[in-house]
């Protein structure tokens, strides 16, 4: 974030600003809640060593933000996230990089791109179903929905981006991507001051240890695919290594690593978070669970994954779950001109944001925003000022489809094998809390499922 200050005219800015980072910590957005409550909104949040921004979480502050003018705006520095993804990263380009970047990377989006990812995405349920993370969702196993689903999630991603389709370099992946996320802690995420080497001992070193040994597998398959003639370019780095800029020039193997780092790191784990919150909601809530059952069962066992994507009470499930559990929660635009948010003066230098849990549950715009009600997508349309789950504006997602897609249809699959009990803790009462994890938020501890039964023979889907 911004280190300068909003105008006189600007709401109050925490003062305890450690104690306030150890509450957003714990529970992130029970601590927006409550700063808008104090202070109404447009509201002020500061972070050791990111500086303070200016939030809103109004229908109205979204619409000024996401039109802000382009050329205007740019990623907060220092990012949280600066370690993970890299300073390449489409997530923190900006300008003429982030034009041209984008516009390398948008193909790879393309409709008719996603749609050849169906197979891959429902094979990559029923491999995790069969025990391809160890353990075979059999009748009375217990599993644990967010390491399965990560692993679900990783599956899809390293075969849409690099093609891997051996068991052995998926293993290396997804111990290195482990790795790696699991050294990237929350106090290194949000105290910068703690990022420095201590003999190799500190978590630091840790981190930047994982990040090397993940950097050398991808470097080793852009430098592979480099002397590989003749394959055609069906995945993404296929892609990225036969596209050019506008001026004929390509992207260096650096930008390339970073690029691809971004996309395994976010391309998995928010899909993963997402694809948890809507298990566990539906495990919930018995009338909803039916309801998708039934329009899966009236589809037929035969329909496609194109198909299988477009039915509306799956599409209803998947938004809800979205609204209630962003991954991303807080969109975050740092201004290289003044600008007025919600009637506040900003300078250049300064910060301002969309806390997206606040404009998710703006009584204005959603009934009764606490409860999971999928029927809400199905009566009225919702617009991107209302409902903003990959951000907005030029700096919107764009992996916002492929997420979409395989949101739907790994649930879907799922839904479709077996049959799940939540476990006792989670059955009832409030739900988790949702945590920073990495470059998502998601449950603070794992939510676990009891295997009832298997449904493959119902023929439910």
């Amino acid at each position: 974030m911004g280190t300068a200050e909003p105008g006189t005219d600007a709401p109050r800015a925490p003062r305890l600003i450690v104690l306030h980072a150890l509450a957003a910590g714990l529970d992130f957005e029970r601590y927006f809640r409550w700063r808008r409550a104090r202070e109404g909104d447009p509201f002020l949040v500061r972070f050791p060593g990111f500086g303070s921004g200016l939030f809103t979480g109004t229908a109205a502050g979204a619409r000024e933000l996401f039109r802000a003018p382009a050329d205007a705006l740019e990623p907060p520095r220092p990012n949280p996230i600066e370690p993970l993804v890299g300073t390449a990263s489409l997530i923190l380009a900006s300008g003429e990089r982030h034009r041209r970047d984008r516009a390398l990377l948008a193909p790879a989006f393309h409709g008719a791109r996603i749609r050849a990812y169906g197979e891959i995405i429902r094979d990559s349920v029923l491999q995790e179903i069969a025990g391809g993370n160890g353990q075979a969702w059999r009748p009375g196993a217990r599993i644990d929905a967010r390491a399965a689903s990560r692993a679900i999630t990783l599956r899809v991603i390293l075969e849409a981006v690099f093609g891997v389709d051996s068991h052995q370099r998926r293993a290396e992946y997804t111990r290195a991507v482990g790795e790696f996320l699991a050294a990237f802690s929350g106090p290194l995420m949000l105290v910068p001051l703690l990022r420095h080497r201590l003999f190799g001992q500190a978590p630091w070193d840790r981190f930047v240890a994982a990040r090397e040994r993940l950097d050398r597998l991808i470097r080793d398959d852009i430098a592979h695919r480099r002397t590989v003639t003749g394959r055609p370019a069906t995945d993404i780095l296929g892609m990225l290594l036969s596209t050019r800029y506008d001026d004929g020039t390509a992207p260096t193997d650096d930008d390339l690593c970073e690029q691809l780092r971004t996309l395994l790191v976010a391309g998995h784990e928010t899909t993963a978070t997402t694809l948890v919150w809507a298990l566990f909601h539906l495990h919930r809530e018995p009338a909803s669970l039916a309801r998708l059952r039934a329009e899966l069962r009236a589809a037929g066992p035969d329909v496609g994954p194109v198909e299988l994507a477009r039915l509306p009470y799956l599409d209803a499930v998947c938004q809800e779950t979205l609204r209630l559990h962003p991954a991303v929660p807080i969109v975050v635009r740092r201004l290289t001109a003044p600008f007025t948010l919600r009637g506040v003066a900003l300078a250049a230098g300064d910060t301002m944001g969309v806390a997206v849990p606040l404009l998710h549950s703006d009584p204005r715009v959603w009934s009764d925003a606490e409860r999971f009600q999928p029927e809400r997508f199905l009566e009225r349309k919702y617009g991107p000022f209302e409902f903003a789950p990959f951000g907005g504006g030029h700096r919107r997602c764009v992996g916002a489809a492929l997420a979409d897609y395989e949101l739907r249809i790994a649930l879907a699959t799922i839904v479709c094998r077996v049959r799940l009990r939540l476990a006792p803790r989670y059955a009832t009462g409030r739900a988790p809390m949702s945590v920073p994890h990495n470059i998502a938020t998601g449950p603070h501890r794992p939510i676990l499922f009891d295997i009832e039964s298997d449904l493959h023979h119902e023929d439910v889907c």
